[in-house]
């Protein structure tokens, strides 16, 4: 099996040595994705569409914070364009590192239906290995794979186990979805349960699951704990993200915590009057900054937690 080189990230647009990674990531988003399932077109970011305006978006951070890399967590059946992601990445000089997996069941595909976990496990190394489709864009990542409520269902462990399975196959370290922060516990246990070690795992969302406690066992147990959808007021305010973040940081967890704004429909797009992926750098951090936070932490929760989470590096390999 041809594992990425401990030291390399496996990109949309190439390899590229985490040394050269010198600014921010952010860790959880979406550049191009089609979750409309109500047939508004509201949770879509169409690659023609709004590709400039993506572009544009990263192009701009780039030369204002830095921003170097992003995790883009779209997998089988929300609408993943591996190209296009290759497009948005050359122009806005920012590398995109693209997934593979299966988000929850009311998106899952239909071969979920009818494989078993080997069988999924086998289509996941495959497309790792061979690429995505006909593009040989080969994903970087596992991710966002998905579950909702506290245990995740049948077809959800499936793909979950399968998705442990794939990752311990071919190195690559796996972001879970969990449904409004709820089930993160269950989910590890059942990627670990599978043999893949807790620090390559991040289980998503959990800025919008107000339990300090639930945090804390989880970086206890070595996975990294995803404040991902910072900006999304509808979902949780700011002020209780930093207030979470914070506890964790003082339980002494800071290089367990990931950090990103989840862009997932193009009304939250600058250009559409939303608070855009640039939300964590000109809002949420300068809050952070504000409590205490110095340039040693804001560089650990941007740059180097996310480098090493994608490489499977351990904590005291920074």
């Amino acid at each position: 099996m041809n594992h990425p080189a401990p030291h390399t990230l496996r990109t949309v647009t190439g390899d590229l040595a985490t040394a050269s990674v010198r600014g921010p990531a952010l860790a959880h988003e979406h550049l191009v994705l089609d979750l409309d399932q109500r047939g508004d077109g509201a949770a879509v970011l169409g690659p023609r569409r709004h590709a400039a305006a993506v572009t544009a978006e990263l192009s701009a951070l780039r030369e204002e914070f830095g921003l170097t890399l992003v995790i883009e967590l779209t997998c089988r059946g929300m609408g993943r364009d591996a190209g296009a992601l290759a497009a948005i990445a050359r122009d806005a000089r920012v590398a995109v590192v693209a997934a593979t997996g299966w988000y929850y069941e009311p998106f899952h595909t239909p071969e979920i239906d009818t494989a078993d976990v080997a069988q999924l496990t086998e289509v996941l190394v495959r497309e790792i290995e061979d690429g995505i489709g006909a593009t040989g864009i080969r994903p970087g990542v596992l991710g966002e794979i998905g579950s909702h409520g506290d245990v995740p269902t049948a077809p959800e462990a499936k793909v979950l186990r399968a998705g442990a399975r794939a990752a311990r196959a071919t190195g690559l370290s796996l972001a879970t979805h969990a449904q409004l922060g709820r089930g993160g516990l269950a989910q590890l246990e059942l990627l670990t349960g599978e043999g893949l070690p807790a620090h390559r795992v991040s289980i998503g969302h959990q800025d919008l699951l107000d339990d300090p406690g639930i945090h804390r066992e989880l970086a206890a147990r070595g996975a990294y704990v995803a404040f991902d959808t910072v900006g999304k007021s509808a979902y949780q305010s700011d002020r209780t993200r930093l207030r979470l973040l914070l506890a964790l940081v003082e339980a002494g967890y800071a290089e367990r915590a990931l950090l990103s704004c989840d862009i997932s429909r193009h009304g939250y797009l600058l250009d559409e009057g939303g608070q855009g992926y640039g939300h964590l750098f000109r809002s949420f951090l300068p809050e952070l900054r504000a409590a205490g936070a110095d340039d040693d932490l804001i560089d650990l929760l941007t740059r180097r937690n996310p480098l090493r989470f994608l490489t499977g590096a351990n904590v005291e390999e920074n």
